[in-house]
């Protein structure tokens, strides 16, 4: 069972007003922990130099998209069983297949709500109390 006060969460997304609308959902589920990136280049930096619980990523931003992020995370010893969450504008079967075939642990279809960004989250990281 997590604690969403205690998990730290990083944000990736191209786009300052769905960073904002993560962030706004996630405290009102609990998290206060929040860290953002606009592009996967910098969320991987992020992701090795700190110790992170959860990142959500959106799947299609310049420099290094979603998928290109997971399989960086991945292949990377320190951080490769950090929890996923891929967001897309896409919820085409290629694509999801392609994130299961790299780990992905969860995957959001936008536009979404609270509630399904919650429930997606408590089926990775178990329910937040």
């Amino acid at each position: 069972m997590a604690h969403a006060a205690a998990l730290k969460v990083l944000i990736v997304d191209d786009q300052f007003s769905v960073r904002q609308m993560i962030r706004l959902a996630l405290e009102e589920i609990g998290v206060r922990n929040i860290l953002e990136s606009e592009n996967g280049r910098d969320a991987f930096d992020k992701a090795v130099s700190q110790p992170l619980n959860l990142i959500i990523s959106d799947f299609n931003m310049p420099e290094m998209d979603g998928l290109s992020l997971l399989r960086a995370v991945r292949s990377h010893q320190t951080v490769r069983k950090l929890p996923f969450i891929l967001l897309t504008g896409r919820g085409d079967r290629d694509l999801v297949v392609k994130a299961a075939q790299n780990g992905v642990n969860n995957y959001v279809v936008k536009p979404f709500t609270n509630a399904v960004l919650r429930e997606k989250i408590e089926q990775v990281m178990g329910k937040l109390s």
